[in-house]
């Protein structure tokens, strides 16, 4: 009898033929719709395999009802969707795809810091509501990128590959992490640097951290009063890294000069968040890596990992190492 795998999106037809051919597949077939979390506690009871994403809670609660599940297969770099304690304690396998949306998260993070230092949208919305009737001197002036400091919070591949970017237009590169990547400082001319230094000479604050306990919160109040009142600040991590509160009272005080935002605490963000009354700050919808490319490559990755686990084998994408051996 084929395993029962549930997956909580639609997927590359040619991706969900794959798993078809070796499981008994059910999915949520809403495309724009997250899977109800009645429909999720229904369906994990019987699943051996779970394909979700980063709108799924895979908390405790759901877990202890999952008594076949046998992997969880993530479309995503980060899993602080999913208690993985509690996965590891059942003996079920988790895992992500990382290392396939580097670069396109790469270039979305530096759209993301030119749109806000050019104000982009700001001037295609003055245009667009006919409000563009002359030519002045300072009209919708915004930050000179080439030449500035750009200050990266955690150097992991995505943040290399942005330090990249900055490269190309010339820019001083901060960064801070946990350790030191002398390599990375050698081939980019990067510069290791203390939080505080960081946020006092940048121009620019590129969050890249992943979100953990220890992260959560990491940029706050007393962080936006050292940076200067021309900075800005980009988001395309977690949004649980800056208190949002603590950002929105910045830039209204003028401590800080606009945001660049594509996450958000709370997904999809409540349409009566106070930073979205922000004309100076840029919000996206968490589109970090969908380039149609990426995102075929990121379904694989996922297809692969829910296959090397339901065979048997130990996936090379696994989450939690601990477990060691795959057991059927």
């Amino acid at each position: 009898m084929k395993p029962k795998v549930f997956i909580t999106r639609k997927i590359p037809t040619h991706l969900l033929n794959k798993l078809e051919e070796v499981c008994e597949v059910s999915i949520w077939n809403h495309e724009n719709t997250p899977v109800p979390r009645e429909v999720l506690e229904e369906k994990i009871v019987d699943a051996v395999g779970l394909f979700c994403l980063l709108t799924e809670t895979i908390d405790e609660e759901l877990l202890q009802k999952a008594n076949n599940l046998k992997v969880i297969s993530n479309m995503a770099v980060g899993y602080n969707n999913i208690n993985v304690d509690v996965a590891s304690k059942k003996g079920i396998i988790v895992t992500n795809t990382p290392g396939v949306l580097t670069e396109t998260t790469a270039d979305l993070t530096f759209a993301l810091l030119m749109a806000t230092a050019r104000r982009i949208p700001e001037a295609s919305d003055y245009l667009r509501d006919g409000k563009w009737s002359t030519w002045s001197p300072m009209q919708l002036t915004g930050q000179d990128i080439y030449n500035s400091t750009i200050g990266i919070i955690g150097l992991g591949r995505i943040g290399e590959a942005l330090a990249k970017r900055a490269k190309g237009f010339n820019m001083d590169i901060l960064y801070y992490n946990r350790s030191r990547k002398l390599e990375a400082e050698k081939e980019l001319g990067l510069q290791y640097s203390t939080l505080e230094n960081l946020l006092k000479e940048s121009d620019y604050v590129c969050i890249m951290t992943p979100y953990t306990p220890e992260t959560k919160n990491m940029i706050r109040k007393e962080h936006f009063k050292l940076m200067k009142d021309t900075s800005i600040i980009i988001n395309t991590a977690r949004g649980g890294i800056v208190n949002e509160n603590d950002l929105y009272h910045a830039l209204v005080n003028g401590e800080i000069w606009a945001a660049g935002l594509d996450v958000f605490e709370q997904e999809p963000v409540p349409m009566d968040h106070p930073l979205l009354t922000m004309p100076n700050v840029v919000t996206l919808p968490h589109i970090g890596s969908p380039s149609i490319a990426t995102r075929i490559k990121m379904a694989n990755v996922a297809v692969n990992n829910m296959l090397q686990a339901l065979n048997g084998e130990i996936p090379e994408n696994i989450v939690n190492k601990e477990l060691g051996k795959f057991n059927n």
